[in-house]
């Protein structure tokens, strides 16, 4: 999620880079392309990456010349809008502390709504693969979990995501028996990568300080994607999983563990009635790891069904699901570390 800890205002950490003399990639190294349609929500197909963790014609560089040979204007590696990806960026935060300062609840509504697009890009693209996720069954539990366990607690947490894989694999059941496994699984996928997420960013939200917990949450994830920005760009040299994610780097990551305990360590203090620094320095460790795994967790789902962007709707951006990655990911422990260290 957010900005690429090699320098790059990427909506994705792992979008591959065009070939610069404009080749069709080579697949003969067994880089396919996916066969099937492109989802409907704006996902891009791409070829995958070769061998050495990177995509076809791509260069060892931070920088490709945006016209080849022809010494042109030169542009990041994914040729982003840097100033209108930042101002995106910014008049989402301004939402987010608009609807958690005032009434608590817009920003329930917002996440949901956030949460929706996401799981919807999501299940278009399995349909690259011809996976069929049951949609209805979804997409109830993904708008009701967050709302019943911001108004009943953790049991109707349990509870709705309970209902919600039963319901899928019920509902799936009536389109006959060939792929039937393959389709309820993908839709647990969806049940427990958004659907239990999103009831855990409630469970964040429903005590008196929620604002700040909320808050706290957010900002220590958005810390982490521009630390391993800035390291990235100026320092990164090695790969930390090529085969996932071509462009992080270990300089990257140490980048944004740093940015994350500074700012946890701070806003722990802060925010939290009886927190310290020391308790928001770990925090923000912790939150660096799973932020990480949740940018390499979407790079292997993209690259298994074969796309390069689960949507566009975020102008600079990308796509919902590119910038929740993290979030998502990060939400259990932060959640899990505050109630341990500053009970509701």
């Amino acid at each position: 999620m957010g900005l690429d800890d090699a320098g790059e205002p990427s909506r994705s950490p792992d979008e591959p880079e065009a070939d610069m003399a404009g080749r069709t990639p080579d697949t003969s190294t067994g880089d396919t392309s996916s066969s099937g349609p492109t989802p409907s929500t704006g996902a891009h197909v791409y070829a995958g990456p070769s061998d050495n963790g990177t995509s076809p014609g791509a260069t060892s560089g931070d920088e490709t010349s945006s016209d080849g040979a022809s010494g042109g204007k030169r542009e990041g590696k994914a040729g982003r809008n840097l100033p209108l990806a930042i101002f995106v960026g910014l008049g989402l935060g301004a939402l987010v502390l608009l609807s958690l300062y005032t009434v608590k609840e817009i920003f329930l509504a917002v996440m949901v709504v956030f949460l929706f697009v996401g799981m919807r890009e999501l299940t278009e693209a399995f349909k690259s693969r011809d996976i069929r996720v049951p949609f209805i069954p979804v997409a109830t539990g993904m708008v009701g979990t967050p709302v019943v366990t911001y108004v009943w607690g953790p049991t109707a947490t349990v509870a709705a995501l309970s209902l919600t894989v039963l319901a899928l694999l019920m509902t799936r059941m009536t389109e006959g028996a060939e792929g039937y496994v393959r389709d309820v699984a993908a839709g647990s996928l969806v049940a427990g990568y958004l659907v239990l997420m999103g009831g855990t960013v409630a469970l964040l939200l429903r005590p008196d300080d929620g604002d700040h917990r909320i808050v706290i949450f957010i900002a220590i994830t958005v810390a982490s994607d521009t630390g391993g920005y800035f390291a990235g760009a100026f320092l990164g040299k090695h790969k930390l999983a090529p085969t996932i994610s071509p462009k992080k780097t270990w300089e990257g990551v140490t980048g944004s563990a740093l940015t994350c305990m500074v700012v946890g360590g701070w806003l722990v203090w802060w925010l939290m009635d009886g927190g310290h620094v020391w308790q928001g320095v770990l925090i923000g460790l912790a939150a660096v790891v799973t932020a990480t795994a949740g940018d390499l967790v979407e790079s292997m789902i993209k690259r298994d069904l074969g796309i390069k962007d689960l949507g566009t709707i975020l102008p600079g951006h990308g796509g919902v699901m590119d910038r929740l990655d993290s979030l998502v990911a990060t939400a259990p422990v932060v959640w899990l570390l505050l109630e341990l260290f500053v009970p509701a």
